[in-house]
């Protein structure tokens, strides 16, 4: 794969240039040695593409995810511990917070990383919501998000969502105080 579209959010492209260039250069690293041609193996059902070969998010994704963690990233799990103080005096929750749990894919040093395959929602979500919690939490202070650009997500299932979109929401949205510096990467095949 290669990195075919940059986008800085609050200035995340220079943060990462300037905080974590050693890092910047593993990320670099990660996304040149997959090869997305070897995980051209989901069979499409969708009435649209019904046989088509489609990149398969998953077994990318775990390939990324092999590659990051033998450079020594980690995955960062924290407990949730959901507030019971908000319901009704007569409604009593039963095992609210039991397993609850926010992950971030890796961090190293203080970077977090997110690689997303998947549905729109969770882009903004990982970028506007997530990754300003784990800074609050105090395991990172600024975010890279991995995603496909357009003609690389046309080739996976419907409803991958992907880079262009994405920037264009962030720029209509604007920058909020209590966002981080992120630096968004648009990847293609």
């Amino acid at each position: 794969m290669r990195i075919a579209g940059v986008y800085s959010f609050k200035d995340g492209k220079e943060q990462v240039e300037k905080k974590y260039p050693a890092l910047l250069k593993e990320i670099k690293a990660v996304t040149s040695v997959v090869s997305a041609e070897e995980h051209r193996t989901k069979e499409s059902k969708e009435k649209t593409m019904l046989g088509k070969m489609l990149f398969d998010p998953s077994a990318l994704n775990e390939t990324i995810k092999a590659d990051f963690l033998g450079r020594g990233w980690k995955a960062v799990k924290v407990p949730c511990e959901y507030p019971t103080k908000y319901y009704s005096s007569d409604y009593i929750p039963k095992a609210l917070n039991k397993g609850a749990f926010r992950e971030m894919d890796f961090v190293k040093e203080k970077l977090g990383i997110e690689v997303q395959f998947g549905k729109y929602s969770f882009m903004v979500y990982n970028v506007c919501a997530k990754m300003t919690i784990f800074r609050n939490l105090g395991h990172i202070d600024t975010g890279v998000e991995i995603v496909p650009i357009k003609r690389f997500a046309d080739e996976m299932s419907t409803g991958v969502s992907y880079f262009e979109q994405f920037v264009w929401d962030l720029e209509s949205r604007g920058v909020a105080d209590i966002d981080i510096p992120v630096l968004i990467l648009g990847i293609d095949a």
